[in-house]
């Protein structure tokens, strides 16, 4: 990992922005070839689906969508262990999302004035679930059951075919949508799995949704912001990232293996560590050169720890390293320090933060009951993960009687010709004369 030093600079705001390690490039080229997938699906619907994954996935002939005797079969090969795991990650997640949903409340602003405060679930939800580098069972939970929460009445699930399955959707996301009760699922992946969603497909009987969700590459993130004008989707759950800061209390070998757990995911995936102890990042890139060669997955670790996407970035103090943290908002942030509990509230930007060292990523990926649907690329400055509020929409329902709407009656009028639109005033008006 290359090191940037930030000690003795005094940094602006937007010079933070500039400094903090991304992968600009790549994240362009996706943009481009996301946008030209979705238009071809958009335009050509199965047929150019069949052709990404004959090119992207190295399938051909398979069954687009999903036969329900798949998803029975692969549910009744859950291995008991997996399937206990599955159940309790389950009820986890469905306990921390119905805490998402707010209640309905009623504001009284005088007799025969109320206007109510509800929260309607989308009719249809897509989620996708990537597939590839490695598999994502978890990420089925993450998707379908905060949605379910909400109470969306039609779920279709996305996930790439895989070639040695035959061109089936991995049997163990299959299990999890059949556990889940989801029967509505589509072997297809990537950018072209966004479009098909957001569009619909008419011959695979794929009605378009209303809400696009789900964790990706930076082709999978950058194919929700091209759909972003007809559907809704989530924050762009790109290629995944996590920041850790650490003083001189962290313990260097856990940090490493922190940063190797998210750079396993896929070559592009970004670790960095901020840190105010130069003991500490020495310690972590020794920790780092010995652990991530003996990783199974040692390549791929190799070259997103290579990447510029990663560092070790140097600060002179611990409010630097929070304000180059919240610069660069993280998709997930670790705080190792003395001080994380009070230092929490001081790291507001982040899709998720994991406090002190007995809660890394690894359990916000599965058991912890947060949604590991995380957005990335500095989108936690101004968004949030997945969760059931995702799924809803806040509408009010305004209710007023004669007598009440008579007693601002002049002042609509009086605001009404202030804006010289006199016709709002008279729709007032004609209700008194």
């Amino acid at each position: 990992m290359r090191t940037i030093d930030l000690r003795s600079r005094t940094l602006s705001a937007r010079d933070l922005l500039d400094v903090v390690p991304r992968a600009t490039e790549a994240l362009a080229a996706a943009r481009d070839a996301a946008e030209r997938i979705v238009a071809d699906v958009r335009d050509r619907g199965e047929a150019a689906l069949r052709e990404q994954a004959e090119r992207f996935d190295g399938v051909a002939g398979h069954d687009v969508r999903v036969p329900r005797a798949h998803i029975d079969e692969a549910l009744a090969a859950l291995t008991p262990d997996v399937r206990a795991a599955l159940d309790e990650a389950i009820a986890r997640v469905r306990e921390a999302s119905a805490a998402q949903v707010p209640d309905p409340r009623s504001t009284r602003l005088g007799p025969g004035a109320v206007v109510d405060q509800r929260w309607q679930p989308v009719g249809r939800a897509g989620v996708y679930i990537p597939g590839g580098k490695a598999v994502y069972p978890s990420s089925v939970v993450m998707n379908v059951v905060p949605a379910q929460v909400a109470g969306v009445a039609s779920l279709a699930l996305a996930s790439p075919p895989q070639a040695d399955q035959g061109g089936r959707v991995h049997p163990t996301i299959l299990a999890v949508a059949g556990l889940l009760g989801v029967d509505e699922v589509y072997a297809m992946g990537g950018a072209g799995a966004i479009g098909a969603l957001a569009h619909g497909v008419p011959a695979l009987s794929l009605a378009p949704v209303d809400v696009v969700t789900g964790p990706g590459n930076n082709f999978v993130a950058a194919a929700k912001r091209v759909v972003g004008g007809s559907v809704g989707t989530d924050a762009e759950a790109g290629a995944t990232e996590i920041l850790i800061a650490a003083d001189e209390t962290a313990d260097p070998r856990l940090v490493a293996y922190d940063l190797i757990s998210q750079a396993e995911h896929d070559e592009q995936a970004a670790s960095v560590l901020v840190t105010t102890s130069e003991e500490i990042a020495d310690s972590v890139a020794r920790a780092l050169a010995d652990l991530a060669p003996r990783t199974r997955h040692a390549e791929r670790v190799a070259a997103a720890l290579a990447g510029p996407q990663s560092a070790i970035v140097l600060v002179d103090s611990a409010s630097d390293m929070e304000r180059v943290s919240n610069a660069y908002g993280p998709e997930h942030l670790e705080l190792h320090l003395a001080d994380a509990d009070a230092a929490a509230a001081r790291y507001t930007n982040a899709g998720a933060v994991f406090v002190g060292a007995a809660s890394p990523v690894s359990l916000g990926d599965y058991m912890a009951g947060s949604n590991h649907v995380l957005p990335t690329g500095g989108q936690s400055r101004y968004g949030s993960g997945l969760g059931a509020y995702t799924f809803l929409r806040p509408q009010q329902v305004i209710r007023y009687d004669r007598d009440a709407l008579g007693v601002v009656a002049d002042r609509i009028v009086a605001l009404a010709n202030a804006e010289d639109l006199p016709g709002h005033g008279e729709a007032i008006t004609a209700r008194f004369a």
